[in-house]
């Protein structure tokens, strides 16, 4: 943090927006087990949890998707259901595309998403949003770290084009000369590079492909999509499961949210954008790059254009921003009160403290601000 645009970033954080829904049906583990000190409907919490309004919420809710949001929502949903002991939330981190099909068919009251609905996903989403339709609230921005294992290295710089041919097979040794060039007196290895994506449809892996799209197109000739489509590679499920390979495979490289490599000490690559040096994969970095993204969305849909091209000093360019995919309408009205009131601890200042310490960088405030208007409008 010991950048100059520090303070501006943390006045940023505190109007940021956090991830959420993650409901289910059960109330599984010692992450529903909650230190408040006032619960029930309506109930407030001490600590951490001091400012959650319960507003009626109660019951169990069901809601999956997004593995990049995982850890946040482990934080919400343990506060939260300290204040609101009536109400029993659990996220089922799955993955981004199997969360927007259970959304779509209902089995959800929402989904998390590292990329917005597509507009087939929008017309789906009218047949059980009655009245209304899905629409996209971004909850929380972070970097997609590229996490590394190569015994002797303990640091790396890449850019888009080594990142390209790595991940597509077409550089297979981490002493290649392209490797080398962007590390000048790294001792490098004559060792086989072990590459790992993603199993399932992610938009993890679709945040990825649009920055290698953007930014290599010579190199990366694929689509960006939530479907990993280059040759070659190993699979893991989930961004929990390609962190694991990467941690104990020597050779090995992998993508995952910087949440997994903080937690389990996972070297990340510094990123060469042509900005005036290599930018680190880190909250900070990540919040200079989402300050510059754009509202694409209308009406109450608030999808985010980001820049993956961007050459700003300290801006680190492979992020994601994970959505909640909620009704605008037809929210059916048992659960209305607990997704209401959960988003809203979600998105309020003391659910956004939580975000920097879990490796997870906010939305501008500006975007906060619509966000919060949207969720108190649902219906």
């Amino acid at each position: 943090m010991k950048l100059q645009r520090k303070n501006r970033l943390r006045a940023t954080a505190l109007g940021v927006i956090a991830v959420s829904s993650a409901l289910a049906l059960t109330a599984c583990g010692s992450d529903n087990n909650g230190g408040g000190t006032t619960g029930g409907t309506g109930g407030t919490a001490s600590g951490a949890a001091s400012n959650v309004k319960c507003d009626g919420a109660k019951g169990q809710l069901l809601a999956s998707g997004s593995s990049a949001q995982k850890n946040a929502m482990d934080l919400w949903v343990k506060n939260y259901m300290a204040a609101c002991k009536d109400a029993q939330i659990n996220y089922k981190s799955s993955s981004s595309g199997e969360g927007i099909v259970a959304f779509t068919q209902g089995t959800v009251a929402f989904a998390g998403s590292d990329s917005p609905l597509k507009p087939e996903q929008v017309e789906d989403s009218k047949k059980v949003c009655t009245g209304g339709q899905g629409i996209n609230l971004p909850m929380v921005g972070g970097p997609i770290a590229i996490g590394f294992h190569v015994e002797g290295v303990d640091s790396l710089v890449l850019d888009a084009s080594s990142l390209a041919k790595i991940f597509s097979g077409k550089i297979t040794k981490w002493n290649d000369e392209a490797i080398a060039k962007l590390n000048p007196g790294a001792k490098l290895p004559d060792l086989a590079i072990q590459a790992f994506h993603r199993s399932e449809d992610s938009g993890t892996t679709e945040n990825l492909t649009k920055y290698l799209s953007a930014t290599a197109k010579a190199d990366w000739t694929y689509a960006p999509a939530k479907k990993w489509a280059a040759p070659g590679g190993q699979a893991a499920s989930g961004s929990a499961g390609v962190a694991a390979q990467v941690k104990q495979t020597n050779g090995a490289i992998g993508y995952f949210e910087l949440s997994y490599a903080s937690s389990q000490s996972i070297k990340t690559v510094d990123i060469n954008t042509g900005a005036s040096a290599p930018v680190k994969a880190s909250s900070a970095n990540a919040s200079t790059a989402i300050a510059a993204a754009k509202i694409a969305g209308t009406g109450k849909d608030l999808a985010l254009k980001l820049d993956y091209a961007t050459k700003a000093d300290n801006a680190y360019p492979i992020v994601l921003v994970t959505y909640e995919v909620a009704c605008d309408k037809g929210n059916k009205a048992a659960t209305l009160p607990a997704v209401k009131s959960f988003l809203s601890y979600a998105a309020s200042a003391d659910g956004q403290k939580l975000l920097t310490d879990a490796s997870y960088a906010p939305i501008p405030s500006e975007i906060n601000a619509k966000v919060v208007e949207t969720i108190n409008s649902l219906q």
